[in-house]
């Protein structure tokens, strides 16, 4: 073999395990790139949710997923809103200290209009999700109950705001999500009027 066809037969090696070497380093960064970018799933967990509370009947509650998390959608009768001035003195944090809720939100009803209640379903204490408990007496709950939220783990109470009642293992109010209203009967959940 001349020196002329050993230089060729070098180079030719050296070109097709270059590209070997390249390929084997596009398949392996690939994924790695991909990775950086959020997922279909993670995009959609995160993005607001439309909900129609036009069907929703007068003390009735729905569930919606927005974040990987139970939002609650009660349409609160005459007799829940009232309940809450009646729990004023029994919640730990009736004047809204806590930062809980959007700033309109900061209101005696803790939402945008006082019949429809949007909050997180997760208990603040361990993350457990309440139960909606409209007047139902036990006596885990106690004789001054006037309904509300009750979390059966570990005993936490909350009022029809989504207030915490004293001594409660939960430390703070229900979460209560950015939220607007796109039309009269539809809530969009996790956006609101200042984009947040």
């Amino acid at each position: 073999m001349s020196d002329k066809e050993l230089d060729r037969s070098k180079r030719g090696f050296l070109v097709a395990t270059s590209v070997v070497g390249g390929v084997a380093t596009v398949g392996v960064a690939a994924p790695f790139v991909a990775s950086m970018f959020p997922s279909e799933r993670a995009k959609a967990m995160g993005a607001p949710v439309a909900v129609d509370v036009g069907q929703l009947a007068p003390g009735e509650m729905i569930r919606v997923e927005w974040r990987g998390k139970p939002v609650w959608v009660v349409r609160r009768t005459k007799e829940m809103l009232e309940s809450i001035q009646k729990s004023e003195d029994k919640v730990t944090d009736p004047k809204l200290e806590i930062d809980q809720q959007p700033e309109y939100a900061k209101n005696e009803s803790r939402s945008i209009k006082p019949e429809i209640l949007v909050l997180v379903g997760v208990c603040t204490h361990l993350g457990c999700s309440p139960q909606f408990k409209p007047k139902e007496v036990s006596p885990e709950m106690g004789e001054d109950w006037v309904g509300g939220f009750y979390c059966p783990c570990h005993g936490s109470k909350f009022d029809f705001a989504g207030r915490v009642y004293k001594g409660a293992p939960a430390p703070t109010n229900l979460v209560v999500p950015p939220h607007t209203y796109l039309a009269e009967s539809t809530i969009l959940i996790g956006e609101d009027n200042k984009g947040a």
